[in-house]
Order: structure tokens, then C-alpha cells, then sequence
């Protein structure tokens, strides 16, 4: 629908909708998960980098934190490099690490920086690299073959965990109206780096900072039930239940995972939100309804936190 063909009216109750979660947010810090379809689809693109400078124009802090694996795919591809992959992550040589850093801190990132500048915000790429951000550890993964009477350590690399975030600098940008845009490359206390999962940084950047939401963009509608609906309004000791009863299993417990453990440490509300919607991150955030799961402490934060 074109503008001139929208109902003024239809217009105007979008905005009174809007305006009490306006007030409730102004002033608090968001961290978004970037990544999935609303990273490679251009339509998507360009109203994701919208939706962070209006955020960012009625008070709101975000802060972005994006993946790239299908982009470190494409270039390591090219280049003849083979991708070998350990329950799901990616096995990263130190020629490898020097692709990641190449795609995540440069091309995907300033392409973000520049998509937000473009749409009239102020954003400032960064990696958890710059002033120390992210100390990263490596990551142990233990693995089985058959024959063998226990797990042994596979070393998959410069894989990393987070082992600390120092938030100084993306507090000090988010003070100053700029929109910290950051990769997911960390650094540990001999400097080297390490590529670390996205949702793993967000949710560990969400705790540090103390943020009102943490936002997982995915690939689905959210966490769904045995029927194919979806959850939400979950508390935490829910969540906790649904993974031991196996309702969540597979791909999606790292996500729910990550997003439970940043609620228990205090982030105010989590929410796996459906990255293939146009704006889902504003329909989250300043509409009845939302557009996912949420996840929150107490059964009073369940309505709309």
C-alpha cells in the first residue's frame, strides 16, 4: 500500500498505540541480535537499519550486534578454503580467523554502519577487539567417536566463549547519540582472537549492560509448541521446563539458552523474534500483540515487558 492510499486514522491509532511503550522505554538500552534473513534480503535490510535510527530518535539506546556466517561461507569458498563445521560451529584455523575478521569487522559491519548513517542515525562499528571490549576464552567442545570409552577435547580452533565484557566504550557512544554496531570477535589476555557465536555476545552484552531487552532475530515465527504455536509470555522457571520436558531440543535450545541466561542475570525481558517480518523489532517493541516469544522473570512482567 502506498502512502497516500493509508487510512490517516489507521495511521494515528498506530501512533496512540505507540506512544505509552515510547514512554516506557525511553532512556533504556536494547541489544539486538542481527543476523538470519533480515541480513541478506534487501527489503529486510534496509528496514532493520530504519527501525534502529527511529529507536534511537524517541529515546531509545540501541545496540546491534550482528553475525555473518553465510558471508564468511561465501568469501572462504572463494578463496578455496575448505568449511568444516563441529555441532554446528565453525572449525577456525588462523587462516580462517583472518577471513572472519575480514568479513565481520569490516564488510558486514561497515555495511551496517552504513545502511543506519544512511538512514539518517549515527552508528559506529566496533568488534569486542577495540578497547578490550570482549575478553574471550577459548572454547572446549567434547566430542565421542565410536570405539572410544570416553569424550576427548577437539581443538577447533580460534572458537571462542565470552569471558568478559567491558561496556566503557559503548556506553560512552550510546551517551553521545551514536548506535554501537558491533561484531562478535573477541580477544583474550595474550591478544588472540577468537570468533565467537552472535547470540552468545548479545545475550553477555545485554547482562553487562544492564539492558532493558535483549532481541534474537531468527529464521522462525519464535519457540513453538507441540501444536506449531507460538510461545510466549514465558517466565524463566517455564523456559527451564520446556527444556527439561524436550519441547525445546535441537537448533534452537543454544538460542533459548543464551536469551534465558541474560533474563536470570538480569536483563528485564528476552524476546526470539521473527527477522523475516518487515520491522519486527519495532512490532515487538511498540505494539500490543509483539511478534515472538518473550521471555521474563515474574509472571507480572509476562503481559508486555
Amino acid at each position: 500500500m502506498s502512502h497516500a492510499n493509508r487510512d490517516p486514522h489507521q495511521v494515528v491509532e498506530v501512533l496512540s498505540e505507540a506512544l505509552p511503550y515510547i514512554q516506557q522505554f525511553s532512556g533504556k538500552t536494547v541489544v539486538v541480535k542481527y543476523g538470519g534473513n533480515a541480513m541478506t534480503e534487501e527489503a529486510l535490510i534496509n528496514s532493520f537499519a530504519r527501525d534502529m535510527v527511529l529507536m534511537k530518535e524517541v529515546g531509545i539506546n540501541p545496540v546491534v550486534v550482528h553475525g555473518g556466517g553465510p558471508q564468511i561461507g561465501a568469501l572462504l569458498e572463494k578463496l578455496n578454503i575448505e568449511s568444516r563445521f563441529v555441532d554446528g560451529m565453525r572449525v577456525t584455523d588462523s587462516e580462517t580467523m583472518d577471513v572472519v575478521e575480514m568479513v565481520l569487522g569490516g564488510l558486514v559491519n561497515k555495511g551496517i554502519v552504513n545502511l543506519i548513517n544512511q538512514s539518517g542515525g549515527k552508528a559506529i562499528g566496533l568488534t569486542g577487539k577495540d578497547s578490550g571490549q570482549i575478553r574471550a576464552r577459548q572454547l572446549k567442545v567434547s566430542g565421542q567417536t565410536p570405539g572410544m570409552n570416553a569424550s576427548e577435547i577437539i581443538d577447533i580452533g580460534h572458537v571462542g566463549e565470552v569471558e568478559h565484557v567491558s561496556t566503557d566504550l559503548i556506553e560512552l557512544l550510546t551517551r553521545n547519540d551514536f548506535i554501537p554496531v558491533i561484531a562478535p570477535i573477541g580477544v583474550d589476555a595474550e591478544g588472540r582472537s577468537y570468533n565467537i557465536n552472535a547470540d552468545l555476545v548479545a545475550g553477555k552484552v545485554a547482562e553487562a549492560l544492564g539492558a532493558e531487552k535483549l532481541m534474537l532475530l531468527t529464521n522462525v515465527a519464535g519457540l513453538m509448541n507441540a501444536q506449531g504455536e507460538v510461545m510466549t509470555g514465558l517466565t524463566t522457571e517455564a523456559v527451564d521446563g520446556l527444556i527439561e520436558d524436550g519441547t525445546i531440543y535441537g537448533g534452537m535450545l543454544p538460542k533459548i539458552s543464551c536469551a534465558l541466561d541474560a533474563v536470570k542475570q538480569g536483563v528485564r525481558s528476552a524476546h526470539i523474534i521473527d527477522g523475516r517480518v518487515p520491522h519486527a523489532t519495532l512490532l515487538e517493541i511498540f505494539t500490543n500483540a509483539g511478534v515472538g516469544t518473550l521471555i521474563s522473570n515474574a509472571e507480572a512482567d509476562t503481559d508486555k515487558a
